[in-house]
């Protein structure tokens, strides 16, 4: 299938209520919106439909990841991200494809703040429910501390998830069970386009011992 070609400055959503829309962004520098070949893959990982799903995009920069879901159903979309020009991008983005839906509007949230302080704040809430999916692709380069940036944000959202919950993480470099076990995560699926490794990641699942084993 010949894949739609989009312009510098926007990312076409590819499955769903808004499939083959596209979502205007604007320039900022070393934002990697995720490419459609891998979102495709992620939504192959997890299931075309969505609905019923709770969902954050911890680092929205294009909300490629949060508005895919969003269009595959999900009940409820957070998107977080700090840049003020792509959290306003994002909420026109929302407003006018929310717009776009016959049977009303779904429950997509824009908010502007720290992607790791509000997850941590998210699991100290009061009313806090589970998640079924939080999706981080921090910022990475030679001076990013990506690591180190990794390590807080999957510290912060393993509490958010549900006991089948999963983390879709994208990184320079692949990230194996050895460095995620201490996170109480471990990897389910994985994959590499280019420079990014992309990982599924779920809850560490003890191993099961007979009794008397």
């Amino acid at each position: 299938m010949k894949l739609a070609r989009v312009a510098p400055g926007e990312v076409r959503i590819i499955g769903g209520h808004w499939k083959r829309s596209k979502l205007a962004v604007p320039h900022s520098p070393g934002l990697r919106p995720t490419p459609d070949r891998v979102r495709e893959t992620l939504f192959n990982w997890l299931g075309q439909d969505l609905s019923g799903w709770r969902c954050i995009d911890a680092f929205a920069g294009s909300g490629a990841l949060g508005f895919e879901a969003a269009s595959r159903g999900a009940t409820e979309v957070l998107l977080l991200e700090q840049d003020p020009a792509l959290a306003e991008s994002l909420r026109k983005n929302a407003e006018r494809l929310q717009a776009s839906l016959a049977g009303g509007p779904l429950p997509l949230v824009v908010r502007r703040g720290d992607g790791v302080a509000v997850l941590a704040s998210l699991a100290t809430g009061a009313s806090a429910r589970p998640w079924d999916a939080v999706f981080l692709d921090p910022p990475f380069g030679a001076d990013a501390g990506n690591d180190a940036l990794v390590v807080r944000a999957l510290t912060a959202a393993l509490p958010l998830l549900g006991p089948e919950g999963v983390v879709y993480l994208e990184a320079p470099r692949a990230w194996t069970n050895d460095g995620l076990q201490p996170l109480g995560l471990q990897v389910k699926r994985s994959g590499k386009a280019g420079a990014v490794h992309y990982h599924l990641l779920e809850r560490l699942h003890q191993p099961h011992h007979p009794p008397g084993g």
